[in-house]
C-alpha cells in the first residue's frame, strides 16, 4: 500500500492548490447559477435559501433532514429523536475523527477504534460499528468498515437515535449515523485547508466544486485528503498512521422532472495495529498513556470503495420516483502482535501473533415512489420501497502463533514470532430483500401521524470454520418485520411533543465460537419528546426519554479467544437534552447530556444486572463559538468546549473500570476576505483518561494536550 508521509501531503498540496482556480474557469458563460429542484432533490442553499435535508447549514442548527423519513421532513415534524452536527460545526473544531464530531451529541460515546482500524460508536448504550453515507447503509455481511471515515466530503452527520431498520432493514437498536455528503455545485466554489500539530500530525484537506461545461445542468465536485498521525503513542521504530481518501461527486439535471447524482469515495489506510493499554485488577494503568504492547512491525492495511447512483423523476409534482444503486467493496489485512494475558504478579504480559486477510463487497439496489396526496380530508405523504441487497465477507485466513512475553510495565516493541498455523475463518453472504411502507399523515390541529412497516427476508450463508470444525451449514433463512408508528403534536408553534414505537432487525456478522446460523439481533424502542425553539428560527432544545430492548446479543466471547458469542438480552432506558443554535448575532453553541441505565436483562454466559460496556451513566459535552460582527475586530472568534464522560466498565463481567473524565477545549481563529487561521487546542488540563475502553487488552487512552493550527483558503 502506497504510504503518505508527511512530505507527501506539503507536495500534494502544491499541486492541488492549483485546482481551485480550475472550477471557476470550467464555469461556461451562460450557465444559470441556480437550478430549480423539487423538495425531494439535492439542492444547495446558502444566506437567504431555504434549507433542504442534504443541503449545508447555515451556523449550529439544522431543521430539515431525511434520515428518520427518506423524504425532506422539517425536524420538528419527526417522532424520533435526530441529531445534526453541520460542517460549520467540524470546521471550527477542526475534527478529523468522526467520533470526535459525535461527541456533539447526547448520548453517544467513541466505541474503540478496533486497534486502529476503523470506527465504532455506543448511541443510547449500544455498539454499532457501521454507519449509512447519504441513506445507504455500508455492506450487511461484514462486522465494520476496513478504513476509518474520512470528513473532506462531509456536508452533516445526522443522528437517528433507536432502531432504524423500517426504513433501513438491519441495523443495530441504539441508533444509525447517516453521513450526507457535500454535493456539486453550479457555481463555482473551493476550499483548502492545510493541517500541522502535535506530535508530527499533517493534513492536507480540500474540494472543488462547479459546472462542467459541454453539458448544461452538469456539476462537479472533487473531495480530497492526506494525513499523516504519528500520535502520542510509543511505536518504537514503527510507521506513522497515514490515510489517503478522494471522493468524486456529480450531478446531472437534464430537466426540472429529472435529476441524477454520482458519488464515488476511495481511501486507503495504512496505520499500526495499536491495542491500546491493559486493564489489571480492575483498572487501567495510566501512569504512562504512551505504553505499546505490540511491535513496531505490527502493521494494519485497509482499502474500502463505495459508489452511488441515484436518479429522480417526478412524474408530476406530487409523484417522485427513485432509483439508487450501491456498490461497495473493501479488504484490510492484520499482521500483528496481540496481548492474551497478565501473569498474577503484573510483571509480565504473554502475547501471540496474528495474521488476518480479508475483502468483501456487496450490491444495494432501492427503488422507491413518494406521493403526496389528500385522502379522507388529510394530507398524506406516502413511501413506498423494494430493497435488494446482496453482500458477502470471505476472510482468507486468520492464522496465530506463540510468541516472546514482554514486561507489563516496561514494554518493548520487539518480539519473536513462531511458525504461524491455522485459527479460523469466517466466510458470510447475506441475500436480502426488504419491502417497506410508510405514510406521513396530517391530521390537522396540531396532530400528525406517522405509520410504517417493512418486511426483510432472504438467505444467509454462515461458516465460521476452526481447525477441528470443517462442516458446512446449510443457508438460513432469514425474515424480519419491523413496524413503526409515531405521533407528532404541536400545542403552540415553537413546542412540539411526539412518541414513537420502532423495530430493529440485524443478522449476526460476528465470529460466533460453534455456530451454525447463528439467529439475528433484533430490539424494540419506545420513545417520548420533545422540541422547543428558545429563540424562534435560531436556538433549539429538544429533549427525549426512551427504553430499548435488545435480543440475541453478540458479545466477545470470555473463554474463546478471537471469538465472539450469543448472550441473551440488554436493556438501556435514558433522557437527554440536546441544544443547538445561535443564542445570539455571532454566538453559537451546540451540545447535550444524557443519562444512561443500560444493563444485561437476560443472560447465561453474563450476570444479569451488570452494565453494559463502555456506557457511562452521566455523560454531556459543549462546544461554543462567538465571532466578532463588526469594527476593527470583524472576524476574530474564539471558541470553548467541555465533555465529560462518566465512569465506565470495561467488559460484560464488569471487572474492571475506568474513571470518569472531564476534557477542555478551546480555540482561536480570524476570517480575513477568503483565508481562515486557526489555533485550536484539546485537552487543555492534559487529563490522562480512558476514552475508549473495549475489553482487558483494548482500552484506548485519550491524547494528552495538542494543538493543532490550520490555514484554509476558500474561492
Amino acid at each position: 500500500m502506497a504510504k503518505v508521509d508527511g512530505n507527501g501531503v506539503l507536495r500534494l498540496a502544491a499541486v492541488l492548490g492549483g485546482l481551485a482556480p480550475l472550477a471557476a474557469a470550467a464555469q461556461p458563460a451562460g450557465v444559470p447559477q441556480e437550478v430549480a429542484l423539487s423538495e425531494l432533490s439535492v439542492a444547495g442553499t446558502g444566506i437567504g435559501l431555504a434549507e433542504s435535508a442534504t443541503s449545508p447549514v447555515v451556523g449550529y442548527r439544522a431543521t430539515r433532514s431525511a434520515t428518520a423519513t427518506r423524504t425532506d421532513t422539517p425536524l420538528r415534524d419527526t417522532p424520533q429523536s435526530v441529531q445534526v452536527v453541520p460542517r460549520e460545526v467540524i470546521e471550527d473544531r477542526q475534527d478529523v475523527r468522526l467520533s470526535d464530531a459525535l461527541q456533539n451529541v447526547s448520548n453517544v460515546q467513541p466505541g474503540g477504534t478496533l486497534q486502529g482500524r476503523s470506527d465504532t460508536f455506543l448511541i443510547r448504550g449500544f455498539r454499532t460499528q457501521t454507519y449509512a453515507i447519504d441513506g445507504v447503509l455500508l455492506n450487511q455481511a461484514n462486522n465494520f468498515l476496513s478504513t476509518q471515515r474520512d470528513l473532506a466530503d462531509v456536508e452533516r452527520i445526522e443522528v437517528l437515535k433507536g432502531p432504524a431498520s423500517v426504513l433501513y432493514g438491519r441495523g443495530d437498536p441504539g441508533g444509525l449515523v447517516n453521513i450526507v455528503t457535500r454535493r456539486p455545485t453550479l457555481t463555482p466554489s473551493g476550499d483548502l485547508t492545510l493541517q500541522g500539530g502535535s506530535y508530527g500530525f499533517a493534513r492536507l484537506q480540500g474540494s472543488v466544486s462547479g459546472a462542467l461545461p459541454g453539458t448544461e445542468g452538469f456539476a462537479g465536485r472533487v473531495s480530497f485528503a492526506a494525513q499523516d498521525d504519528p500520535t502520542f503513542r510509543n511505536y518504537g521504530d514503527g510507521r506513522a498512521n497515514s490515510r489517503f481518501f478522494v471522493a468524486p461527486a456529480f450531478t446531472w439535471t437534464p430537466t426540472a422532472d429529472t435529476r441524477v447524482e454520482f458519488l464515488a469515495e476511495i481511501t486507503r489506510q495504512d496505520s499500526q495495529y495499536d491495542e491500546g493499554l491493559i486493564a489489571y485488577r480492575g483498572r487501567v494503568p495510566l501512569d504512562n498513556i504512551s505504553r505499546f504492547y505490540g511491535t513496531s512491525n505490527s502493521r494494519y492495511a485497509g482499502a474500502s470503495n463505495f459508489a452511488t447512483l441515484r436518479i429522480e423523476h417526478d412524474l408530476t409534482p406530487d409523484v417522485t420516483l427513485r432509483q439508487i444503486v450501491n456498490v461497495q467493496s473493501g479488504s484490510f489485512d492484520v499482521f500483528a502482535a496481540r496481548a492474551t494475558a497478565v501473569n498474577a504478579a503484573g510483571t509480565l504480559v504473554t502475547r501471540r501473533g496474528s495474521i488476518v486477510n480479508s475483502d468483501f463487497a456487496s450490491i444495494d439496489t432501492q427503488s422507491e415512489v413518494v406521493a403526496k396526496f389528500d385522502a379522507f380530508g388529510f394530507r398524506n405523504t406516502f413511501l413506498a420501497g423494494f430493497e435488494y441487497t446482496n453482500g458477502y465477507r470471505r476472510p482468507i485466513s486468520q492464522q496465530t502463533t506463540a510468541t516472546t512475553t514482554t514486561s507489563f510495565l516496561n514494554p518493548v516493541p520487539r518480539i519473536n514470532f513462531g511458525t504461524f498455523t491455522f485459527l479460523n475463518d469466517l466466510q458470510q453472504r447475506n441475500d436480502l430483500y426488504g419491502v417497506y411502507l410508510q405514510d406521513q399523515i396530517d391530521l390537522g390541529a396540531g396532530l400528525q401521524l406517522l405509520l410504517g412497516t417493512r418486511m426483510d427476508f432472504g438467505s444467509q450463508f454462515y461458516f465460521s470454520r476452526t481447525a477441528a470444525s470443517r462442516t458446512i451449514p446449510p443457508e438460513q433463512e432469514l425474515f424480519g418485520f419491523s413496524p413503526r408508528v409515531g405521533l407528532v403534536y404541536r400545542p403552540i408553534e415553537p413546542l412540539t411533543l411526539y412518541a414513537s414505537y420502532t423495530n430493529s432487525f440485524k443478522p449476526q456478522t460476528d465470529n460466533v465460537f460453534g455456530a451454525t446460523n447463528p439467529p439475528p439481533e433484533t430490539g424494540v424502542q419506545y420513545e417520548v419528546g420533545a422540541r422547543y425553539d428558545l429563540v424562534p428560527d435560531r436556538l433549539t432544545v429538544s429533549a427525549a426519554a426512551f427504553s430499548i430492548t435488545r435480543q440475541n446479543v453478540s458479545a466477545t466471547d470470555p473463554v474463546n479467544t478471537g471469538f465472539s458469542v450469543i448472550t441473551g438480552a440488554q436493556r438501556s432506558e435514558g433522557v437527554e437534552v440536546d441544544i443547538a443554535g445561535e443564542i445570539l448575532p455571532g454566538w453559537k453553541i451546540i451540545g447535550g447530556l444524557g443519562y444512561l441505565d443500560a444493563k444485561i436483562t437476560k443472560d447465561t454466559t453474563f450476570a444479569v444486572g451488570n452494565r453494559l460496556i463502555g456506557v457511562p451513566e452521566f455523560s454531556g459535552s459543549v462546544w461554543s463559538t462567538y465571532q466578532v460582527q463588526t469594527g476593527e475586530w470583524r472576524g476574530f472568534g474564539v471558541g470553548f468546549g467541555a465533555t465529560y464522560v462518566g465512569a465506565r466498565f470495561g467488559d460484560l463481567n464488569n471487572s474492571y473500570k475506568v474513571g470518569a473524565y472531564t476534557r477542555l477545549d478551546a480555540a482561536v481563529f480570524y476570517d480575513y476576505e477568503r483565508y481562515r487561521f486557526a489555533i485550536n487546542a484539546r485537552n487543555l488540563t492534559d487529563a490522562r483518561y480512558i476514552e475508549q475502553p473495549f475489553n482487558q487488552f483494548n482500552n484506548q487512552p485519550g491524547a494528552p494536550l495538542t494543538v493543532l493550527a490550520s490555514i484554509t483558503a476558500r474561492m
